[in-house]
This record gives structure tokens, sequence and C-alpha cells, in this order.
């Protein structure tokens, strides 16, 4: 009779442990775009989504395999759909979130579209203007509701706000694109003003909010660098499907994004 009762004793406490255990482990939730599913790497284990294995939150949760892992990011992803849809991913107990989010609302997929045409053919300055001023007077608010929503179901996460890279350095050495380096210029200015609003939309959100900056580790690795095509370009240019094109290629988030995120969880 003591020995059943020791049993089931010991049973009540393995299972209190298991419970404990499943209550501490850190949870990580990574929302946005095709800048976090990994659209460019060209290998996707979610097709619809085109998330990949070798997408900066991929490689996280291989740092960690110990963490409960959801990659709600999906390409093509606006704020409206990381707050009415990926947001759900956002439980109370979530501890990280990682996110880039905005270059959609801006259109800024259309830009390049335009402004990879001839200058004939197509408006460039205009499809600029246009996304600077949406990202100057719209996206600003646009942020602060993806915040506040990661702060409402998640208020105890640490949310770590990442920009986009600059695409080009300059020079054109695809044969079927026609981007001026004046363009080129504007483009990049372009993603220096994305950063600048998701720097200060983090700021104003709080103390468990931080923005990091990937223009840095990707200077020397845009598009044409190394002559196009070769592992010192971390962006793909003009790529089959188009698809891909303009977004990070494996090296970019391995070398790119991940360290910067790999900075602040550790």
């Amino acid at each position: 009779m003591k020995w059943s009762r020791i049993a089931a004793l010991l049973c009540v406490v393995a299972l209190f442990a298991v419970f404990a255990a499943a209550a501490s482990a850190t949870k990580y939730v990574a929302l946005g775009d095709s800048y976090s599913s990994g659209t460019g790497t060209r290998t996707f284990y979610e097709s619809t989504c085109q998330r990949s294995i070798y997408a900066y939150p991929y490689l996280l949760h291989n740092a960690h395999p110990d963490w409960t892992f959801v990659n709600a990011t999906c390409s093509g992803a606006k704020t409206g759909d990381l707050i009415n849809t990926q947001a759900a991913s956002l439980t109370s107990d979530t501890n990280w979130v990682t996110y880039t989010i905005g270059g959609n609302d801006a259109g800024f997929s259309s830009v390049i579209t335009t402004c990879a045409q001839p200058s004939w053919a197509s408006n460039c300055d205009g499809a600029i203007n246009t996304a600077q001023s949406y990202i100057n007077n719209t996206l600003p608010g646009r942020l602060d509701l993806v915040n506040n929503t990661i702060k409402s179901r998640s208020p105890n996460a640490k949310v770590i706000a990442l920009d986009y890279p600059k695409l080009f350095n300059g020079e054109d050495c695809n044969a079927l694109t026609w981007f001026s380096p004046s363009e080129e210029t504007r483009l990049n200015q372009t993603a220096e003003m994305l950063r600048t609003v998701v720097s200060a939309a983090a700021s104003r959100a709080g103390a468990n909010f931080v923005f990091r900056d990937v223009i840095p580790p990707f200077v020397g690795h845009a598009v044409c660098d190394g002559g196009g095509g070769s592992s010192t370009e971390w962006i793909n240019g003009l790529s089959n499907p188009t698809g891909e094109s303009y977004h990070p290629k494996v090296t970019g988030h391995a070398s790119g994004y991940y360290p910067v995120v790999k900075g602040v969880t550790g």
C-alpha cells in the first residue's frame, strides 16, 4: 500500500515538473513580410507564404531548438495582414518577436518594377515620390498600430523591429533592367527613409521594443557587387522566378539579418 502511494506521488511530482517546464519554455514568434519569410532563398518548406529554413527566423530557431517557435511570416504581407492575421500567433507567454513590415504598404515592389523599365516607358521618379510620401505620412501610424497590437497580445515580449537593406551599389549589371545611377540612389534613399520610420516607431513603442539596422552589414553586398551573381552579392538581382528578385539570398539572411538578431537574443 505504501509503495503504491509513493509511486502515485512520484507520478504527480513528475507531471508537475513537465507542466512547469512547458510553462517556462521560451516562445519565439516570427512576424512580417517576404524579407522575414525567406523569399529570395529559393527553398521553401511552406510555399504559399514562401517560408524558408534559410531565413533568419528559422536560423534563430535552429540556434535555440528548445524554444517554442511559431513562424507566421508571409511573403507579400502588409501591416494589416500582421495586425489581423499574423498577430493571432501571439500569446501572453510569448518571449520574443521579430518582424520586417512596411515595404509592401509603401508599394516598394511595384516601385522596383516601374524603375526597372526604360525611362521612356515608365515614371520611376513619380513611383518613388508616391512611396516616399506614404512612408513619411502614413506608415508611422500603421507601424504604431502594429506595435500596439503586439503589446496588447504579448505584453512581456521583447520585440525586435528590423529594416530593409539598400539594394543597389550604383550600377546595373542585369541585362533586362534599366536602373540609372540616379534612380538607384533614390531607391537606396527610400530604404533609409524606411529605416528612420521603423526605428522611430520602435522607440515610441516602449522599452520592450528594440530596432536593429541591417543596412550596415549589407554594405558591399548589394545587387551587382562582385559583378553580380557572385558570393559577394547577398541580394538577388532580376531573377527567375521574378518573385525572388531583389530579396536577400541565403547569404543575406545568414550573414546580414541573422547576426543582427542573434546579437539581441543571444
